[in-house]
């Protein structure tokens, strides 16, 4: 993903509009990118107060990550080599036009649509694409009664324990300067992650009997991958109105996926 957003990637996404996508020519190789200068698109600058290579250094953490989102859900299967083929296919014909459209000026943009870190170009495409995939790939060969039990719970602790720490830096960062809207981003996520991890844990508690530390995990990540649209926008009381609404939603989609036997192995279209 790193050496495709170097060579190819970012001028995809941040280059001058040609039709629905960005000329790959305007930035190939990060070409034309100062490490003193803000990021320039036609004479016109597009990203004030940094320079334009730490701003696509920065976005390229997006671009690295959510293929990475979507790849939980087909665990054990795929090989490796058509793994390759298809991240570096997902990200030029799917990531680059969304990212394009809705951060590169394109049609999206000029519509007024707002995504202040990566709701729609990180966890919509990767949610969806993550549910697409599984249509070709189908199920894993194993026990059906413990295809949905983690090997191992720590793990998944640990891991959300990662991700939760590491979405100040997605949420937070996209403000691209420490000021108010960096403030809300994080505040935001906080209270929306907390309020959902409270009540996944609260329905699981009520529908199983107990309380479950995987159900807690999958909860946080639902209220993370919510608010972050809205992160850097909203007042912390609607945060805490999204952490809600986030769980009834996604565990209704995750019971939903479960109803329809699709073996998405960490409910990537379920809590994305």
């Amino acid at each position: 993903s790193s050496i495709v957003w170097y060579v190819v990637g970012f001028s995809l996404c941040f280059g001058e509009s040609v039709g629905f996508f960005g000329n790959p020519g305007t930035f190939v190789a990060m070409t034309g990118l100062s490490v003193n200068e803000p990021l320039m698109r036609g004479g016109v600058e597009v990203v004030p107060g940094i320079p334009g290579l730490l701003f696509a250094a920065y976005q390229g953490m997006f671009a690295v990550i959510t293929p990475a989102l979507m790849t939980g859900c087909f665990a054990d299967r795929f090989r490796f080599k058509p793994y390759l083929i298809f991240i570096v296919c997902w990200l030029i014909v799917v990531y680059a036009p969304w990212c394009h459209w809705v951060w590169g000026g394109g049609w999206l943009a000029q519509w007024g649509v707002y995504d202040f870190a990566g709701g729609i170009v990180v966890h919509i495409t990767a949610g969806f694409s993550a549910l697409a995939s599984l249509v070709v790939v189908g199920k894993r060969p194993q026990d059906e009664e413990n295809k949905d039990v983690p090997h191992n719970v720590p793990f998944v602790a640990l891991g959300t324990a990662l991700l939760w720490f590491g979405w100040f830096g997605f949420n937070g960062g996209s403000a691209l300067a420490s000021g108010g809207p960096a403030v809300a981003a994080a505040v935001n996520s906080e209270i929306a992650a907390s309020v959902a991890l409270l009540l996944w844990l609260v329905i699981d508690w009520i529908r199983l009997g107990r309380p479950g530390l995987v159900g807690l995990c999958v909860g946080t990540i639902a209220g993370l991958a919510t608010v972050t649209p809205a992160a850097g926008f909203i007042q912390p009381w609607a945060a805490f109105v999204l952490g809600a609404i986030a769980t009834v939603l996604c565990y209704g989609c995750c019971e939903l996926r479960k109803r329809f036997s699709v073996d998405d192995a960490l409910d990537v279209w379920g809590v994305h």
